[in-house]
């Protein structure tokens, strides 16, 4: 299901703020008048039940003043803080596990508009070993999270399930084999530049070789589930105006809406 959250929010925080605006604007005054003329025809102090109903509007006008403030701390938060996110596959195992909840900073890579997207204020540029959110470039209104491998200008060559940064091999280590007997499953630390990071590698699935030439402005993605992932090998490489942001921790695990809660599964991203 393709729903555009960032979009109903700025929708409902501009409706909310017509109708604070206009409550403010025309219904304050008669508002303060009605008030004032009640207590002066009192004997004495009002309760603040009658004051509370004194001051109230109509339904809509007084959900939207009382809304309005909310849904703007909200869609700043949001558009430029912090962001969260649900982990809906397993691309990124072992990494990040189906269901977990991650916190994403949206002004790591700069201030964009809500929605539009546009930067405004540039600051860090992606760095190789990046867990970032982007929109999908083939359906934008889809979020999709990945591993950033190539950087503008870059080689990336893919050979026999290692990747080949301008020539240079990115180190693995074999940690694990899963299951220990008969795996099907390696586990592997990966060296991406400065980041050391575990990869799965499945060895029922073929090995391709293929090599790109990362555009300016864009960058190369991989799922750390390497051999289960779609990603820049499939589809090219994605665009700096589609990111959303680093991805820096996970504070929740909730796999299905009938399992309890883990917090215990809170840790930082590498």
């Amino acid at each position: 299901m393709n729903f555009d959250f960032a979009l109903v929010l700025v929708v409902l925080t501009f409706i909310t703020a017509l109708g604070w605006i206009y409550d403010r604007v025309v219904l304050a005054g008669p508002r303060r008048a009605r008030i004032a003329s009640a207590q002066q025809m009192a004997s004495e102090p009002l309760p603040d039940e009658v004051l509370e109903g004194l001051g109230k509007e109509n339904g809509a006008v007084d959900l939207c003043r009382s809304l309005f403030p909310v849904l703007l701390i909200v869609l700043i938060l949001r558009s430029f803080v912090v962001e969260p996110f649900q982990i809906p596959s397993g691309s990124m195992k072992p990494t990040l596990e189906v269901g977990d909840f991650i916190l994403v900073n949206k002004w790591h890579y700069g201030f964009r508009l809500p929605v539009a997207g546009n930067k405004v204020i540039p600051m860090n540029d992606p760095q190789r070993g990046d867990v970032v959110v982007f929109k999908y470039p083939e359906q934008p209104g889809i979020n999709y999270i990945k591993r950033v491998v190539g950087l503008p200008g870059d080689t990336v060559r893919y050979h026999n399930k290692v990747i080949y940064i301008n020539g240079e091999p990115q180190a693995q280590e074999l940690l694990a084999q899963l299951p220990p007997q008969n795996p099907s499953v390696l586990l592997v630390e990966e060296q991406l530049g400065d980041v050391s990071h575990e990869i799965y590698r499945d060895v029922t699935r073929p090995r391709i070789s293929a090599e790109w030439v990362v555009p300016a402005g864009q960058y190369f993605v991989v799922g750390d589930n390497r051999d289960n992932s779609n990603d820049s090998r499939f589809w090219g490489f994605v665009p700096d105006e589609l990111l959303v942001g680093k991805a820096f921790a996970v504070w929740m695990h909730w796999e299905t809406f009938f399992s309890l809660p883990d917090f215990s599964a809170v840790r930082s991203i590498k």
